[in-house]
């Protein structure tokens, strides 16, 4: 590399002049780097000199870092180097306060690196003096030539002279920037308490997690800015946060709300796991890869900061900040943003519990409105009237299982009285004080049964203006009865199925799973075994909810509980309507018990409420004309279905048999039929031995 430098003054005089003239322009800057761009172009005019290097000790982290070199020559040397004190020249002169002197570069051993350094860009020889003042030692100034041999002992006194008037110098400036530093930390503080004050208002101000952080981000971004901020928040069931509120200036899609974010791989997890704020100068894929953090450095992401949320010793979660520049954010920033993560904690603790409240209060409304029904309905266990054998069967059957949580499948035809059974089941149970919620699965459209089950986010679909609460989350700690379970789209019993496995769902719209502790009752009047077979309902489905069956038996098969329906039916509706029924004719009663009822408790309840009204007198008026035409009569009338022949003549093989199925004498062989053939005949036709 050949140079042509300005040839240093000749005689001592005019190098002592020269010198004069270096001080005096050198003492009025108030910069360090444009004091050394001075620097460099005056002392060539008194050394032999091609690079000039300052090297300042840091007394907090004990190293040498060179704050800046200035060149008259093409090079590649740059400032802004930091190493330990033994490994420079610097740092060696800094500690003995003597000179160094290198005539021949090629010929040191001492400090590879930095020498290494030095002989790619040319230099040859080099000096390095203290930077001393009468108040303190500063660091090294060093004079660095592509000439060997540039400098020997007789240039030490005269390059001494030069380092005290740079060090001078250097010390005004320091003393300028640390009063400067500290006007400016005074302005900080002053900011900082006023950014406090405004967090405070907004803390009070908020409960909504979305708005809480929209308002804190604006307030930091003026102290700290930054690109993004966000809430993360614990959720104990899935063990992983979730991204619950955001604020991004820019149309950003690598993180969405309801998002998970992994405890491992990300800086919101190691916060939150460590309870540590964790600053990150720089993304690094190899410290977090986590794929949220791929996406999230795809998007520009380069620097941030994050802080676990910690009230009452329990930790909530974590806010974040982020910037698309690197080492964006400082460690004042990162100290002031840990401590107003502290503060912020108690308004995200304040919503957690707002939202808490609010959903309690919207539930408990919600069973309000359920109870207010069920009372209105009056429905209780007294309301099972009969005294046949089949009756107290079922009852029987009722008060083993009830005190259990086992699942229920309650069959039976259309209005024998499933749902009383399952009132029944739920009143003499554990659950008894807490709600009894029933969906009948027939009567809400295929597209909204999944939203009345387990609820929908605000937003999930068209039509979704608000979140609502689905019936499984409403029966928490309760029971839930099924009516019509049949009826479930087989795309919905997967999830149906999951429930009742695991007691854990989502919302429509949402990711977050919601834990449950819910008893399940179920009820059809549909043949579920033909269903499975036919591929119309899961098999999983159906074991899981005949873990203990019950089979309503219909009002034909226990005519003798007739006349005891009759009376209280008619004892209901007279109390009702302010009328007087003092008996019922035995013409009546004969005709009521002999009607096949093919609806069932529920026909006849509404039969009785139709004679109730007709009724002019004491005695209760029956329209014997209606039952006879009615297609289901069973004695007057002289047609039946194929159906109830069907079930009359097994009946009656029964009877003949004493219920024995198999073997010679049963009735299978008395109809010429194969055992499993008739046992398939009796459950499609609700056909139960009396016990």
């Amino acid at each position: 590399m050949e140079t042509h430098p300005t040839p240093p003054c000749e005689t001592l005089a005019e190098r002592y002049q020269a010198l004069l003239e270096v001080a005096q322009a050198i003492s009025v800057h108030r910069d360090l780097h444009a004091l050394f761009r001075d620097l460099a172009q005056r002392l060539p005019r008194v050394a032999h000199v091609n690079f000039v290097a300052l090297t300042l000790h840091d007394p907090v982290r004990n190293t040498m870092r060179l704050h800046s070199i200035q060149a008259n020559v093409p090079a590649d040397l740059v400032g802004g180097h930091e190493g330990p004190v033994e490994e420079s020249p610097a740092g060696l002169v800094w500690q003995t306060q003597q000179p160094i002197l290198v005539p021949d570069l090629a010929e040191e051993r001492r400090w590879p690196k930095v020498t290494g350094h030095m002989k790619e860009d040319g230099v040859n020889s080099f000096c390095f003096l203290p930077l001393t003042t009468a108040v303190r030692r500063l660091g090294a100034l060093g004079f660095l030539s592509l000439q060997k041999e540039a400098y020997g002992e007789t240039d030490l006194e005269f390059l001494q002279q030069v380092a005290k008037q740079v060090a001078v110098a250097v010390d005004n400036v320091i003393n300028f920037a640390g009063a400067e530093a500290a006007q400016q930390s005074l302005v900080r503080e002053r900011d900082r308490l006023s950014l406090v004050l405004e967090i405070n208002n907004a803390i009070v101000s908020h409960l909504e997690l979305p708005e809480l952080l929209k308002a804190i981000s604006a307030c930091l971004r003026r102290v700290i800015p930054h690109d993004f901020a966000w809430f993360c928040l614990y959720d104990p069931a899935t063990r992983q946060l979730h991204a619950h509120a955001m604020d991004f200036p820019t149309n950003q899609d690598f993180i969405e709300a309801g998002d998970p974010i992994p405890l491992e791989g990300t800086p919101d997890g190691l916060a939150f796991s460590s309870q540590k704020m964790v600053h990150v100068r720089s993304l690094s894929l190899t410290e977090f890869p986590a794929d949220i953090m791929k996406r999230a450095a795809a998007a520009g992401l380069k620097s941030g900061c994050a802080v676990p949320l910690i009230s009452h010793g329990r930790a909530l979660g974590t806010l974040s900040v982020v910037s698309m520049q690197e080492d964006a954010f400082t460690d004042d920033d990162a100290k002031l943003f840990s401590w107003i993560g502290n503060q912020v904690a108690l308004a995200v603790a304040n919503s957690i519990a707002y939202q808490e409240i609010s959903s309690l209060r919207d539930k408990l409304a919600k069973e309000k409105l359920y109870l207010e029904e069920e009372i209105q309905i009056a429905y209780n266990f007294e309301e099972i009237v009969g005294d046949s054998r089949a009756l107290k069967l079922v009852l029987k059957e009722v008060q083993t299982v009830a005190a259990t949580d086992s699942t229920v499948l309650i069959l039976g035809e259309t209005g024998s009285g499933k749902e009383l059974v399952a009132r029944a089941l739920h009143n003499i149970s554990n659950r008894r004080e807490r709600a009894f919620v029933k969906l009948n699965c027939a009567a809400i459209p295929t597209g909204l049964l999944e939203s009345e089950l387990f609820g929908h986010e605000k937003g999930a679909f068209t039509g979704a203006i608000a979140t609502k609460i689905g019936r499984f989350e409403l029966a928490d700690r309760g029971t839930l009865f099924l009516d019509e379970v049949g009826e479930v789209p087989l795309e919905l019993q997967v999830k149906l199925l999951r429930v009742l496995q695991e007691q854990e769902f989502e919302r429509l719209g949402s990711t977050r799973t919601i834990r449950v502790n819910v008893r399940i009752l179920a009820a059809t009047n549909r043949d579920l075994d033909h269903m499975v077979e036919e591929q119309r309902f899961r098999s999983d489905l159906y074991y899981r909810l005949k873990v203990f069956p019950i089979t309503v038996p219909p009002l034909r098969d226990r005519p003798e509980d007739i006349p005891l329906l009759v009376r209280h039916f008619a004892q209901k509706f007279a109390q009702r309507m302010k009328k007087r029924i003092e008996t019922i004719p035995l013409e009546a009663m004969k005709a009521l018990q002999a009607y096949h009822w093919p609806g069932n408790v529920r026909e006849l309840e509404n039969f009785i409420e139709r004679a109730v009204i007709l009724t002019q007198g004491p005695d209760l008026f029956v329209s014997l004309v209606e039952l006879k035409r009615a297609p289901g009569h069973a004695v007057n009338s002289g047609t039946t279905t194929l159906e109830q022949a069907e079930r009359e003549h097994i009946l009656k093989a029964l009877r003949e048999s004493d219920w024995i199925i198999g073997g010679p004498a049963g009735a299978a062989a008395r109809l010429g039929m194969k055992r499993t053939t008739l046992q398939s005949k009796m459950q499609k036709l609700n056909i139960s031995r009396p016990r």
